[in-house]
């Protein structure tokens, strides 16, 4: 897992990486635009274009000054610098850098107000005017400027961050810094780029080393944490010799209604394929041609009204709520298996009629797993008008009932019960179809049927699950669920080969 810092906390990266290194601090800023660099030339490597660089007089200020200086040193010509003169106040580096501006060919316009800027002719932007310590909203000459660049409709790359953004915390209803195409992070992504808020701030953000101390990082006490290829690696045990369909335990799907027994359908064909050594589809009757034609090797358990599960303990893993619809007999059927005191994958269906219940979810057992969307979040535990509230909530809550919480996504925060927030990197929009969740519940489930814990099952499915759908989109401009449940083994073998 790579430890996701504060602002707060890569400042203190810096300072520990300068002291111990060591190395001075203008090196390390010169460093920090050599990875900038070689990043941005990747994507604009038409050195006839003009750029336009707007620099701060902090730090963030100074690497947009030795940007300017090795984009001149790697071909391209026309290059201008804004300093932007709102405050007294510069660091140290920063005036170095501007002493090398000066001495050199660049082009340098000096803002001491927004409206001294009457146009910008510039082909790209770059902007290095505030860096990742804000807390609060642009105002005054900071605002009008940003929003005159916004307006010229610019393609803009961040250094580090863009202007206006909070790299942590409560993000502003409305946003009004600098609306960037691709945001240049330096070793961490900021917490708040894996936050649907962060949209309207930067289309796309890359990661780039500048060998801060990783040591130094990885021990600091932090809340997010973001799942690596090495950790699935890690966590993923091969099939051994000898084993067999006992050894991968019995998962049990109950979901599906007469007009959604496809829920039904994909949450078994996922846990199948991930490899349960038996899948039981609990459906209704009407189903049954359905799952014997599509599904052979599912079994199936029929449900009505007076169905109840008379033995749970003989499953490995129990998921519930695909399709399967908020009945009275629903209600009774979960409600009985939270009482007999087993962990639950919980998802759809099932979430809405805890929603309902609330005395339910306080006698969730330890380890259950829930897997809400936006809405079935709010449903349980109260609206939110936030992001970074609603992961909040789902942290407090994971630790409060033991459980772990799959807030489901673009980027899935897995709540545990140490109250560590995990962010799952792995999807892309072209899954943006219905069933994704279905598929998700019967990988969750395929791998607690094997024995895996619930953290560890939890971040295995959301990893494969998105990295399944990554795959498929390299080909095809949509995905379908069935077609990332078809490839979930294909996925697990390659991750346990590497």
């Amino acid at each position: 897992m790579r430890t996701l810092l504060t602002s707060a906390q890569m400042r203190s990266a810096d300072q520990f990486t300068i002291a111990n290194k060591p190395i001075a601090s203008i090196d390390l800023m010169e460093k920090a635009a050599r990875a900038f660099v070689q990043s941005f030339l990747r994507d604009e490597f038409d050195t006839s274009k003009s750029v336009a660089i707007f620099c701060g007089k902090g730090n963030n200020g100074g690497d947009g000054l030795a940007t300017a200086h090795l984009l001149l040193a790697n071909g391209y010509q026309n290059i201008k610098v804004y300093i932007i003169n709102f405050s007294n106040k510069q660091s140290d580096d920063f005036a170095i850098n501007l002493q090398r501006i000066d001495e050199s060919r660049c082009k340098k316009v000096v803002i001491n107000q927004p409206s001294d800027l009457k146009s910008l002719k510039a082909d790209l932007v770059i902007d290095a005017i505030l860096g990742s310590g804000l807390n609060k909203a642009l105002a005054g000459d900071y605002e009008e400027l940003i929003q005159f660049i916004n307006k010229q409709h610019k393609k803009v790359y961040a250094v580090d961050v863009p202007t206006g953004f909070f790299a942590e915390g409560k993000l502003p209803e409305v946003y009004n810094g600098i609306k960037a195409y691709k945001t240049i992070s330096f070793q961490r992504p900021k917490i708040n780029f894996f936050f649907p808020e962060s949209a309207p701030a930067t289309e796309k953000f890359e990661v780039v080393e500048i060998d801060l101390d990783e040591g130094f990082i990885q021990n600091q006490d932090a809340d997010f944490q973001l799942i690596e290829e090495s950790d699935i690696q890690n966590i993923l045990r091969p099939r051994k010799l000898f084993s067999h369909k006992g050894t991968y335990g019995h998962g049990l799907i109950i979901a599906g209604n007469t007009d959604t027994m496809g829920a039904a359908l994909l949450s078994s064909m996922a846990c199948l394929h991930t490899g349960a050594g038996l899948t039981t589809a609990c459906i209704p009757q009407s189903g049954l041609t359905a799952l014997n034609t599509s599904l052979p090797e599912v079994m199936a358990l029929p449900r009505d009204e007076y169905t109840r599960i008379e033995n749970p303990k003989k499953y490995q893993a129990i998921a519930i709520g695909p399709g399967l619809g908020t009945d009275p007999e629903n209600e009774k059927l979960l409600e009985s298996l939270i009482l007999a005191n087993q962990p639950l994958i919980i998802d759809a269906d099932a979430l809405n009629i805890l929603g309902e219940r609330p005395d339910l979810t306080d006698k969730l057992a330890p380890n259950t797993i829930l897997t809400p969307h936006v809405k079935e979040f709010d449903r349980l535990f109260g609206e939110h008008d936030s992001w970074w509230d609603r992961v909040q909530s789902a942290q407090e809550k994971a630790k409060k009932l033991k459980i772990v919480i799959v807030l489901k996504n673009q980027y899935t925060f897995i709540c545990l019960p140490t109250g560590k927030i995990l962010i799952n990197p792995t999807g892309n929009p072209a899954m943006a179809q219905g069933g994704m969740g279905d598929i998700l519940t019967g990988i969750i489930a395929g791998f607690v049927a094997q024995r895996y814990t619930a953290t560890d099952a939890a971040i295995l499915a959301c990893y494969i699950h998105g990295k399944a759908g990554d795959e498929l989109a390299k080909d095809l401009s949509v995905v379908t669920a069935s077609q990332v449940a078809a490839s979930i083994a294909k996925e697990i073998k390659i991750l346990i080969a590497k």
